[in-house]
């Protein structure tokens, strides 16, 4: 099992083309599923669908979250579909097991107010403060994850064009960047990162004060610091910066397509979730407009 374990991780990455993070998360799952087998005596090729709801029976008795047992199925029947094209198995095993009803959260939001208040915070007085501006500014006017945020090089922006490249995996996309965004952008750009960065072949854009690329960590706890100081007593993460981003455009007016694009998803019905958001808006917009509301 191990070494089909490390041809199909291999696989996942020159082929499919994987970003280091899902790759480790499908590393992480299918490992778990190996000690399972191993603990229990089984044999992973000749198993069957009820084998298989057996081990997630098993996950569940463990107080696993949904999602993660879900998530769970879906690199398992990676890994079998996998096996059935390299011809280990004839039939894959995960065919009619049922993934577990995932209930979607409801994102954390901030208000355009609250916004506007975070980002009040980082004074361009010192090259941390222009950087730390830039970029808070950057996460909402994108609605980038971290991973990419941090992902990015100074080559990833065009700033005759206003725009960011983002890169996820073997994917692209275009994003672009508002005046306020740009401006803060090209600050730090232009007076802090030239400072900032020891070494010129440093080609990260968002960097530590010792000129290395910045770490999820490092931005997280930039974004926890601001909060302190705005006062602002909903949990903030650079998460609910983009959650904010995409629920602000649907509010205003914007395609939930072009909202899918901005954001990366493949599906849009992750893109949906921020329905809900636009509908408290209508409601208001009614009460405050109609004349019989």
């Amino acid at each position: 099992m191990e070494k089909q374990i490390k041809l199909f991780l291999t696989f996942l990455e020159n082929d499919k083309k994987l970003s280091l993070n899902t790759l480790q998360s499908y590393k992480r799952d299918i490992l778990q599923y190996q000690e399972y087998i191993n603990k229990n005596g089984l044999n992973f090729l000749k198993i069957d669908s009820e084998g298989l709801n057996q081990y997630f029976e098993y996950l569940k008795s463990m107080n696993k979250k949904t999602s993660t047992i879900s998530r769970n199925l879906a690199t398992i029947r990676s890994f079998y579909q996998f096996l059935v094209r390299t011809k280990k198995i004839r039939k894959d095993p995960t065919i009619g097991v049922q993934s577990p009803k995932v209930e979607k959260k409801v994102p954390n939001i901030l208000t355009s107010k609250e916004v506007e208040l975070l980002l009040e915070q980082p004074k361009d007085v010192d090259l941390k403060g222009i950087r730390d501006k830039a970029m808070l500014e950057f996460a909402y006017a994108t609605g980038m994850r971290v991973t990419e945020i941090i992902s990015l090089d100074i080559t990833d922006v065009n700033l005759e064009e206003n725009y960011v490249v983002c890169h996820n995996g073997a994917k692209q996309r275009n994003i672009p960047l508002g005046s306020l965004s740009m401006k803060a952008l090209e600050e730090y750009i232009v007076k802090a990162r030239p400072i900032l960065i020891k070494d010129e072949n440093v080609k990260a854009l968002f960097v530590n004060i010792n000129g290395k690329r910045l770490t999820r960590q490092g931005f997280w706890k930039i974004v926890k610091y601001y909060k302190e100081q705005a006062h602002i007593s909903k949990e903030i993460t650079p998460h609910v910066l983009r959650h904010s981003f995409a629920t602000h455009l649907l509010q205003n007016g914007a395609d939930l397509k072009a909202i899918q694009v901005m954001l990366g998803h493949s599906d849009i019905s992750s893109t949906q979730v921020y329905m809900q958001f636009q509908n408290e808006n209508l409601k208001d917009i009614y009460k405050k407009a109609h004349p019989r509301a």
